[in-house]
């Protein structure tokens, strides 16, 4: 058996960081993890050093039966977590002993077994049919005979903040069975998410100063307000908070681990991680998010790739100053980083920070600020949107830098004469696109001819075709992502397309923007950018 505290926090036993993306988080629609998956999760989320980790129900799911057997037999070796297995209490009518329910919980070998029971009189007595007494029979005797046999429980008292609103008594006595029979931490759920905070806070600290247990807070994000109620919780005597990765979960989902843990640690000053745990929230996060196949959500707070992007000039203008002026922490405490987006809102101060990032320096050049301030309100307006596509801006800034410095702009690596896409339809109704190109690359002029499933895809094929053999690090490029959007079109003029190209070398991914009328040119325009961007990466 191995240990039933967290390790490695300076807070250890005292507070809880306790992890159900596993069970509760699983319940997410269009989220199905494997078994790998699961032990994937959990090995990310003991790195992390959240104090445990909920596992699933074994037992009920043969996945998580075969999870937790996995487990035991070495697949797991938590350094900071301890893994928890869930369950229900005994059914009506018999003995904890002698449920099988019960049985499959000891047999996970778990050292923390977390017991949901009912805590509001209604689902007592409509969903259990049974009277209080037999509910609290039913707690009180599973909690006592797995503490019996050597395991540590938590009990998850559902429905708690509504059946309290309707029987005060009844939820309070769940609640005494339980700890009365040797559960260690009485955790309140809002199960339906229908709190707000400065409600859900009075009743915590009311049950605390009424009874003395060691409570715990698991909020459903119905209201949006979970993460806002499990800290409300956490201030108001909560010892032990229950999160899900990125907030999965049923319906509007759970409270988010990284937001609770950036708040817990930035905000109230709670070393709930181990040493260095919080710079690597954003990390874990994208990594769990693709485990579980979702898109990292780009506006979530602390972690997500926006959380600290900057747009307003008049925002840019104080970050010039002191980033901090307008970041509400320093965002590599949670391993993310600042970003300045460059918009038609975008001013001076906005592109000066930005060229810095991207290794262009416009401090000592105001000329070519100034002329490259217009010129991407111009192409703004015209549809072009640079705030990602940043290999795009770059080249816009370095062309601006050259000609104010009255030097020659960088060489593109080959120079186009003309490009023909046709589409063929063909008997069998196949329709296939065909590109021929005409560039000048290393002196040579060069025509090629492809096929593809589009024209843009012909295109591509063409462009290649007649650059490999001059160019030794075409086959390293590659597209990783193409997306296109139309533009809402101007009275008397025709839609504008814009095409953003995400591609990458296998080490680093750069995007580029192109616009125009005419997808395939719009498409054009930002492979022309992709290839121009790596030739002047690789000149240094």
């Amino acid at each position: 058996m191995t240990r039933t505290e967290p390790a490695g926090t300076p807070l250890g036993d005292a507070f809880h960081l306790y992890d159900t993306t596993l069970r509760d988080g699983a319940q997410r629609e269009g989220i199905t993890y494997s078994v790998t998956d699961k032990l994937a999760v959990a090995r990310l989320l003991d790195d992390l050093g959240v104090g445990f980790i909920e596992g699933g129900w074994p037992g009920a799911l043969p996945k998580d039966t075969e999870f937790f057997a996995r487990a035991a037999q070495g697949e797991l070796d938590l350094k900071h977590a301890a893994l928890v297995a869930f369950g229900s209490t005994r059914k009506a009518g018999t003995t904890a002993d002698r449920d099988p329910q019960v049985r499959a919980l000891l047999d996970a070998a778990t050292p923390v077994i977390t017991l949901v029971a009912k805590a509001d009189l209604r689902h007592i007595e409509r969903a259990l049919r049974v009277d209080v007494d037999e509910a609290c029979a039913m707690v009180s005797d599973t909690v006592r005979f797995l503490t019996g046999e050597g395991r540590r429980v938590f009990l998850d008292a559902e429905h708690f903040f509504d059946g309290y609103a309707h029987s005060p008594e009844t939820s309070l006595r769940v609640l005494d069975a339980a700890a009365t029979a040797g559960a260690d931490v009485l955790v309140l759920c809002d199960t339906n998410g229908g709190q707000l905070p400065l409600g859900l806070a009075e009743i915590v600290r009311e049950v605390k100063e009424k009874t003395g247990f060691r409570l715990g807070i698991h909020c459903q994000d119905d209201t949006s307000c979970a993460v806002a109620n499990s800290l409300a919780a956490v201030q108001a005597g909560a010892t032990h908070v229950q999160c899900t990765a990125n907030g999965y979960g049923e319906r509007a989902g759970n409270a988010d681990l990284f937001a609770v843990t950036g708040n817990l640690v930035t905000k109230l000053g709670m070393e709930v991680l181990p040493t260095g745990g919080a710079a690597e929230l954003t990390r874990v996060s994208h990594a769990l998010a693709e485990i579980a196949n979702i898109a990292p959500d780009t506006h979530q707070a602390y972690v997500g790739s926006s959380a600290f992007a900057h747009k307003a000039g008049l925002h840019a203008s104080a970050i010039k100053v002191d980033p901090l002026l307008y970041n509400h922490i320093d965002p590599s405490s949670v391993g993310n980083g600042m970003r300045v987006l460059v918009t038609e809102m975008a001013g001076r101060a906005s592109l000066e920070l930005k060229g810095r990032e991207l290794g262009v320096d416009l401090a000592g050049r105001p000329e070519a600020l100034t002329n490259a301030v217009r010129k991407v309100k111009r192409l703004e307006s015209e549809g072009w949107s640079f705030e990602a596509a940043d290999a795009s801006l770059e080249l816009l800034l370095r062309r601006e830098v050259a000609v104010t410095d009255e030097e020659e702009p960088a060489a593109p690596p080959f120079e186009l004469e003309s490009y023909r896409v046709v589409l063929d339809h063909r008997p069998d109704g196949e329709v296939v696109s065909e590109a021929t190109v005409k560039v000048h690359v290393s002196g040579h002029r060069v025509i090629a001819t492809a096929e593809g499933n589009g024209p843009v895809h012909a295109l591509d094929a063409a462009l290649r075709q007649a650059l490999s053999p001059h160019l030794s690090w075409l086959d390293t490029v590659e597209l990783a992502d193409y997306k296109v959007r139309i533009l809402p079109s101007h009275p008397g003029t025709d839609a504008v397309t814009r095409v953003l190209l995400e591609t990458t070398d296998g080490l680093h991914e750069w995007t580029t923007v192109g616009v125009h009328g005419n997808i395939v040119e719009a498409s054009w325009l930002a492979m022309c950018d992709a290839l121009m961007h790596k030739s002047l990466a690789l000149r240094g």
